[in-house]
């Protein structure tokens, strides 16, 4: 799990770290599954048929709402009807080109154990996180908020602020004691700004985009964020161990 980072030439050895948070709020595409090779022969699809090439699209449509993507190469289709309709298609048309993040089942099994806080804040519509999840036989979250639920995607902070009023917390509860967990520029400024603690993935970006964009720590996958206790009450504060981060 150890290695060197070629293009900064840091290594993923910084001694483990533990912290204590109020919940946790993840994205999903690229931080619990990675459905890349799937996404990319659905804009594929897309493309052909709006006419444009996929390769544009692809460029900048990773980390963002397919709403806001379609936006720019066609109006009449950035709907949301239309977005949930193709996105609904993907899990069952591409399942099998999606893997799941390493120590992805794992740390949401432990969060259920223990009644933790967490929730997943993603660009994606509700009918492909709840495909994905089923697809992959993964962990549902109590919590979740997809495109349609803000008016503003990531970067913008909107969806992690919701996230954490779904959860419950109070504003007291939320001062650098959440933590977002993000494989993209977009989703990682979108935490930041929301006021959270970010843990970056380097399973879709360079390590510079990610050190840019401000995460706190960088670790290669979940392997590296384990839980070390069970939560203090009910709904209790989560500890969480991070192990093998980018030296700083």
């Amino acid at each position: 799990m150890l290695g060197l980072d070629s293009g900064t030439g840091g290594t993923f050895t910084a001694p483990a770290e533990t912290h204590t948070f109020n919940g946790i709020l993840f994205d999903m595409d690229g931080t619990i599954v990675n459905s890349t090779d799937a996404i990319v022969k659905h804009w594929h699809k897309i493309g052909e048929e709006l006419g444009v090439d996929p390769s544009v699209i692809l460029e900048t449509s990773h980390g963002r709402r397919s709403i806001d993507t379609l936006a720019i190469h066609d109006q009449g289709k950035a709907n949301w009807d239309y977005v949930s309709y193709i996105e609904g298609l993907i899990p069952r048309e591409y399942g099998a080109d999606a893997v799941e993040i390493p120590g992805a089942r794992s740390l949401l099994a432990s969060l259920e154990q223990i009644n933790a806080l967490w929730a997943i804040v993603t660009s994606g519509t509700r009918p492909l996180v709840t495909g994905w999840l089923d697809v992959m036989k993964l962990s549902h979250p109590q919590h979740l908020v997809v495109a349609e639920d803000v008016s503003a995607g990531k970067p913008a902070p909107d969806c992690y602020r919701l996230g954490m009023d779904r959860l419950g917390l109070a504003p007291e509860e939320r001062r650098a004691a959440v933590l977002v967990i993000e494989d993209s520029p977009a989703g990682i400024l979108a935490g930041k700004a929301a006021g959270c603690r970010v843990i970056g993935l380097a399973t879709t970006h360079s390590i510079e985009q990610l050190r840019e964009s401000g995460a706190d720590w960088i670790v290669q996958d979940l392997r590296s964020v384990t839980l070390t206790s069970g939560c203090v009450g009910v709904h209790g504060t989560i500890q969480v161990e991070i192990r093998h981060a980018l030296e700083r």
